[in-house]
């Protein structure tokens, strides 16, 4: 099969779909695999590293297109990439439907068949959403301690305290991949941390972090009090595919300390905070009642030396099944994450939005 791996083209985006082993091995099994010129760059792989291992490197992203007819991206397609995709490409990347009725539409009217990373399902577990929420949760805590320093705008406060001093609190909805690495930084930087999640088994892995981890049932009450009193607020909530429950309302936001800090990681599925809209690396941030917002769409995209290494290796046994003809269909964990296909949301989380 002919692969196309596209460069990046949102905001800042520095990741790259294969690293030149991941391709090389495809390149081995007999497929043809076409790079864009500078795809790599930003990761730390340059077009020769390619082209050693006999991938083909072409000038510009309508190259890619053309001879393509596996597409193997990172980040849903925006309008570059939209002007090229074709009725006949297998699309792999992350696609987050739910919160993009205008891309949605714009793949529909396309007819292809689009196969997203975030609902590829491995007996409920989800493979290729695993390495960057891991991400996103560490870089979720570095990014909203740095924000709550006084030059950038916070209320000056060091996360962790020192002896005489308070330690800072941060509260995570969501104790999946995301939300626990995000906790499990904020636990290790010293800080008081609150967890909410509904699953018993999470919360009992989130408190045995240690004596400074509270795990605790998502009431609304509780979210509402905990939330007050917050420095950060870290949003995970994730439902498969689905867009994101809005779980901390405007009025609970009006309730923090002016310089606190909320950051959605959620914000790819639409945001869990009634005040979330999305930004990006360029302009990541923003200010309601005081409280500063980070909700940018890509935030594994700052790091894309480790976050392209991580989503290559998630994703290349997948690669070598869409290559390999349609007998991918009858293989469970692809047939689930098929999203779209002929002019149709086929994804049961989607329907309805068409």
């Amino acid at each position: 099969m002919r692969i196309g791996i596209p460069s990046e083209t949102k905001t800042l985006e520095g990741r790259v779909a294969l690293i030149p082993a991941a391709a090389a091995d495809l390149v081995s099994r007999g497929h043809e695999v076409f790079i864009q010129s500078g795809a790599g760059t930003k990761s730390g792989y340059a077009d020769s590293d390619y082209s050693a291992l006999g991938v083909t490197v072409v000038a510009d992203a309508a190259a890619v297109y053309e001879k393509g007819e596996l597409i193997v991206k990172v980040k849903e397609p925006i309008e570059g990439d939209l002007k090229l995709l074709k009725k006949h490409h297998l699309l792999f990347c992350y696609l987050h439907l739910a919160a993009e009725p205008a891309l949605t539409k714009s793949l529909l009217d396309i007819g292809l068949t689009g196969i997203a990373f975030e609902s590829v399902d491995e007996n409920g577990v989800l493979p290729l959403l695993l390495p960057m929420s891991v991400i996103a949760g560490r870089i979720a805590t570095q990014i909203g301690t740095t924000l709550l320093h006084q030059p950038n705008g916070g209320k000056g406060k060091l996360l962790g305290g020192m002896a005489s001093t308070p330690r800072g609190k941060v509260v995570v909805l969501g104790a999946g991949a995301a939300g626990g690495n995000a906790a499990a930084l904020a636990a290790q930087a010293g800080a008081n941390v609150v967890v909410f999640d509904k699953r018993q088994d999470r919360l009992a892995e989130m408190m045995a972090m240690g004596p400074n981890v509270t795990a605790l049932y998502p009431y609304e009450s509780s979210v509402a009090e905990e939330v007050r009193t917050a420095d950060i607020v870290v949003g995970a909530v994730l439902i498969p595919s689905a867009k994101a429950p809005r779980v901390v309302t405007e009025a609970m936001v009006k309730t923090m300390e002016k310089g606190s800090v909320l950051v959605d990681i959620s914000i790819d599925q639409g945001g869990c905070f009634e005040t979330s809209r999305p930004t990006t690396w360029k302009e990541p941030t923003y200010d309601v009642h005081g409280v500063t917002h980070f909700c940018v769409t890509n935030m594994p995209g700052a790091v894309p030396q480790t976050s392209s290494t991580a989503i290559s290796a998630a994703i290349l046994p997948y690669v070598q099944r869409l290559a390999s003809g349609n007998e991918w269909r009858d293989y469970a964990p692809l047939a689930a994450g098929i999203n779209i296909e002929g002019g149709k949301l086929v994804h049961p989380a989607l329907q309805g939005m068409a």
